[in-house]
């Protein structure tokens, strides 16, 4: 008998069968709307959050990623990092510093990360183990846009070249091509001047698209009809594209004066620049065209022989001279017409004056380089110039300000002979770890 009441259910209590069916089935779909709504406001949740995080400074997402799961989720996909490069400006965060040896062939391990923001602040700004995830150690070469370049230190049986981001702490590795055995390592392969160029271009894949140039320095083969050729210099290029996985030789040659380049490249606007003697080695890596530009200011103006170097800046070269006449930064307007502008100035008795503790006599020194050039520009970045005097010094052109970066100890300093020195800035530049 049926209980009028509730006719879902017999006298009994217990339910109907079908009626039960029913309302299993009613539940069921009840549930799977539920999820489908969860999903919905976590996708929009996670959308807005995408929106506001993309906005956040690199540097600064380092420590928003531990706040909770879904945040780590979100600053750690490959999608958030092409959004995130093409919102925010890649700033400079430190300056990669690895000696050389003067005379032995053996690398110099050790690399030190000096970080720029932790001048002001006190506290460590030396790192020596930001590069310690890679399989090895290594020699840097060179860094663009977040990412680093290097080689397996020698002598090594079987040397590579790390691509990496180490503030993802990924890396893809490529066979280095140009060693034949341990014992066959020569000057020229061991000082090679690798270069990194690395476009954020969201229709191609950023880390897919990567290319490196390595430039070499031939003299020309003598010629028993041509007596004039004997002694001269060119150079050839070599690249390599992750996009194909291959290397090629470039029809492109450049010829030169200078017997020597600076191993470091820096990669502006599509177009490679290395320091070559006193002036400028440019290579445009689309088109693979090469030409030299001059200095601003030629070498028999000065006294004594400058130190220079080169760097980047609000998108543009800059020329960093030293000498007895001060510190002079050059901007390249146009490396076409070779037009530089003269962006800032400052006598050495002005640095004198207005930092005694830690400059004196400074022209003196200058003009006498005893034991090697006294005052020498290392690397130049958005503004900061990076310069060896006893001490390493951050020197803030556009704001004149002075401050110590570190001493020789911090960096277990063994030989400071012609060291390299890359600018480097944080980005989210994402790798399939290898």
């Amino acid at each position: 008998m049926l209980n009028f009441l509730n006719p879902a259910k017999e006298v009994s209590g217990r339910p109907s069968s079908s009626l039960a069916l029913r309302e299993e089935e009613r539940e069921k779909k009840m549930e799977v709307t539920a999820q489908k709504m969860k999903k919905a406001n976590l996708f929009i949740h996670s959308d807005a959050l995408t929106e506001i995080l993309s906005r956040v400074p690199a540097k600064e997402l380092l420590t928003l990623k531990l706040v909770c799961k879904e945040w780590h989720r979100v600053i750690t996909s490959r999608s958030f990092a092409k959004t995130q490069l093409g919102t925010t400006e890649v700033v400079l965060t430190g300056f990669i510093l690895q000696e050389k040896f003067k005379w032995c062939n053996d690398d110099i391990k050790i690399v030190s990360y000096i970080f720029v923001e932790k001048m002001a602040r006190g506290g460590s700004k030396v790192n020596l183990t930001v590069f310690d995830f890679l399989p090895e150690d290594v020699v840097m070469l060179a860094s663009c846009k977040g990412l680093v370049c290097c080689r397996s230190c020698f002598p090594s049986e079987k040397p590579f070249i790390y691509v990496c981001n180490p503030w993802r702490r990924e890396w893809v590795k490529l066979e280095w091509p140009w060693l034949t055995s341990k014992y066959e390592i020569s000057n020229s392969q061991r000082n090679t001047a690798l270069a990194l160029a690395l476009d954020f271009d969201p229709s191609k894949g950023f880390v897919e698209t990567f290319k490196l140039v390595r430039v070499k320095q031939v003299e020309v083969e003598r010629d028993e009809d041509d007596d004039e050729q004997e002694g001269k210099l060119y150079f050839t290029f070599e690249l390599y594209s992750s996009e194909i996985g291959a290397w090629w030789k470039s029809n492109e040659t450049c010829q030169c004066y200078s017997k020597w380049v600076n191993n470091e490249g820096i990669y502006i606007g599509g177009v490679l620049h290395w320091l070559n003697g006193y002036g400028v080695l440019t290579f445009d890596v689309e088109n693979e065209l090469s030409w030299l530009v001059p200095a601003p200011v030629p070498v028999s103006e000065f006294m004594a022989v400058p130190e220079v170097c080169i760097g980047e800046s609000e998108g543009r070269l800059h020329y960093v001279v030293v000498s007895e006449q001060g510190v002079h930064v050059w901007c390249l307007e146009d490396c076409y017409e070779y037009r530089w502008i003269l962006m800032y100035c400052k006598s050495l008795e002005e640095i004198e004056g207005e930092w005694p503790q830690s400059f004196i006599n400074l022209k003196e020194h200058m003009l006498e380089r005893v034991n090697g050039p006294w005052v020498k520009p290392l690397a130049f970045k958005d503004g900061l110039l990076l310069m060896k005097c006893v001490y390493l010094y951050l020197f803030d052109v556009k704001n004149n300000k002075m401050a110590q970066a570190c001493s020789l100890q911090d960096l277990k300093s063994q030989c400071m002979f012609k060291p390299t020195v890359l600018a480097h800035s944080l980005s989210l530049v994402p790798f399939n770890t290898v």
